[in-house]
């Protein structure tokens, strides 16, 4: 386990923090993320919007890749929104600042509450890693280095789809397939749920075996892949124990994962410093892109940039 103290954050990270917390309570997250969007740096890359995935239900993704790349690793990122809320588009600073690191970004909407549970969504977020891992190669990317990311709740999509085997087989896939899992501040273990928490009953069941499914920590056995947790000590939404069992979870079954815990920092901080006006306040895209090096294929496609 990796512990990595920080004891200074910014004035800009205060102020946006607060902003944040006026726009969602006033209901604006739209012009929040319109903001993070404004700066982000897109020289150099190619993004490709609203490609179908799921045609029955009209579910699209975004790409976001450096203009002539050849076998790149593929990150697939799942965004948070507490599985009722959030869109694609608001995450374009999430695939800019991969992209400008020499990975492949794929951003994929999903069904959510109440127009599905969770078998609805997770059988989306399934289809859609399934549809980035069939179509790497044209895509400029690397079948064998597909990654999963996800935040928040995302985070819990994506890590249950790299330990519950059930959602990936009708693909022909299996979690230890991926080249690996990161996860940012996300729900891995989190029942019982509280019975105030009315959606999240609603989403995944009252019933403690009903529940369980949507732990990831449950599932895993010793076949998953490499794992990179990034938790902020001080995340008032997501409890950092969720983080801390899944480590230990893992660790239990001498599975490869690294679990950097930053002193001081909430719950939207660490996806927030992806975007680029604030990407000195937390380090999570260098943490990011240093786990996805650690592998050969990801490492010769991305060395020179």
């Amino acid at each position: 386990m990796l512990i990595r103290s920080r004891t200074h954050h910014s004035l800009i990270l205060l102020r946006l923090a607060v902003l944040a917390c006026a726009l969602l309570l006033g209901g604006c997250e739209a012009s929040l993320f319109a903001g993070l969007n404004a700066t982000d740096r897109r020289v150099g890359i190619d993004a490709s919007r609203d490609i179908v995935f799921d045609a029955a239900h009209q579910l699209r993704l975004d790409v976001y890749r450096p203009v002539g790349i050849v076998h790149a690793p593929i990150v697939v990122f799942f965004y948070g929104g507490s599985w009722v809320r959030g869109e694609r588009a608001w995450y374009r600073f999430v695939g800019t600042a991969l992209a400008n690191e020499g990975a492949i970004a794929v951003i994929p909407d999903y069904r959510k509450y109440p127009q599905v549970t969770m078998d609805g969504f997770m059988q989306d977020a399934a289809r859609a890693l399934a549809w980035a891992h069939d179509h790497a190669r044209e895509l400029g990317g690397d079948a064998d280095e597909v990654f999963v990311m996800g935040h928040s709740a995302g985070g819990q999509i994506g890590a249950l789809l790299a330990t519950d085997p059930s959602w990936l087989a009708p693909y022909g896939m299996h979690p230890a397939d991926l080249a690996g899992f990161i996860g940012l501040a996300g729900c891995y273990d989190f029942m019982p749920i509280p019975a105030r928490e009315k959606d999240m009953l609603a989403i995944f069941g009252r019933d403690a075996a009903e529940q369980a499914r949507a732990q990831p920590v449950r599932f895993v056995r010793g076949k998953e892949p490499p794992m990179l947790l990034l938790q902020g000590s001080a995340d008032h939404e997501v409890d950092p124990s969720n983080a801390i069992s899944l480590t230990h979870a893992l660790q239990a079954q001498h599975e490869n994962v690294t679990l950097d815990l930053y002193p001081g920092l909430g719950h939207n901080s660490l996806v927030f410093a992806l975007s680029h006006p604030l990407r000195g306040d937390a380090p999570t895209l260098a943490d990011v892109m240093r786990f996805i090096r650690s592998h050969p294929a990801a490492s010769s496609a991305t060395a020179a940039r």
